[in-house]
């Protein structure tokens, strides 16, 4: 997940470039609209969105859902980065939403504060977004990623616009990545389809390693890795690779060339539009398939 290391490399690529700064972007964010950086969905579907609350073990989380205006449809659940829940995780799930899904964005840090816990524009770069964001991650742990996902699935199945004969889907940016896994193993009977995107410790020497849950599961799954995180841990994706051939789970595990941890949230200062629309396609043809 996102550290200082991986940060580091941003800040190198930026420099290079002669790069975008952190006040820069801010400034076009702000001026355009996050929602106008992506491109637009074929055939969108009308919307309706919605400020929630769950109800968890642990409290209350607050978080957005949207969904197609009328009928029913296969839900998704929606674990950002680092940053949490922003506009530009709303901007996401909107876009999920306009291509036929009940899209739920959690807040995964609700036990310490409501949704945003940055401003518009931040950057884990920024010394002060740290110092505001890792202590709230490090409240975060196996068993938390377990009791939040079956709050969640449970609260997707109550809605009306759920089409509950069919499977649920979920993706994870950054930190969000160890969630998706652990939350197709937490209600595998539910789980059809399950998306990373420049996830962090996926596959580790730890004992709770998410990659051992593997087993346990059902659902397909989509692996977008960034490339400085392959060069940093090459051999995450070949233990992930092997632990779904053993399982005989169907997965895509791909490492994007020329991507930076971060690539895909249209706020971050590593997004690579290119790259973030070929996951997106891939995400969107995982979910077409595998939730039906």
């Amino acid at each position: 997940m996102c550290d200082l290391d991986t940060q580091k490399d941003v800040e190198e690529f930026l420099k290079e470039q002669g790069g975008m700064t952190r006040r820069k972007f801010g400034k076009i964010s702000a001026a355009v609209g996050l929602a106008m950086l992506l491109p637009p969905v074929a055939n969108a579907q009308d919307v309706t969105e919605s400020d929630v609350e769950v109800t968890t073990s642990d409290g209350v989380a607050d978080c957005y859902y949207v969904r197609p205006s009328s009928g029913t449809h296969p839900a998704v659940i929606v674990w950002p980065d680092i940053l949490g829940l922003r506009p530009a995780f709303r901007a996401m799930g909107k876009r999920l939403a306009q291509s036929g899904y009940s899209v739920l964005v959690v807040n995964p840090f609700y036990r310490d504060a409501r949704s945003p816990v940055v401003g518009e524009g931040a950057s884990f770069g920024n010394p002060e977004i740290r110092n505001i964001v890792l202590p709230m991650a490090r409240n975060l742990n196996e068993t938390t990623h377990f009791t939040d996902a079956r709050a969640m699935v449970a609260w997707l199945d109550r809605q009306s616009e759920v089409d509950t004969s069919r499977k649920i889907g979920t993706t994870g940016y950054c930190m969000g990545g160890p969630m998706v896994m652990r939350t197709v193993a937490a209600v595998p009977s539910r789980m059809g389809a399950g998306g990373t995107f420049h996830g962090g410790g996926l596959a580790t020497d730890a004992d709770n390693s998410p990659h051992l849950l593997i087993p346990n599961t059902t659902a397909s799954m989509l692996h977008c890795v960034a490339a400085n995180d392959d060069e940093n841990d090459p051999q995450a994706k070949e233990t992930l690779r092997e632990s779904y051939a053993s399982a005989g789970l169907s997965a895509e595990i791909e490492v994007y060339e020329g991507t930076l941890h971060g690539w895909c949230p249209p706020d971050s200062q590593a997004y690579h539009e290119a790259q973030a629309e070929r996951a997106w396609s891939r995400l969107l043809n995982l979910f077409e398939t595998a939730l039906a």
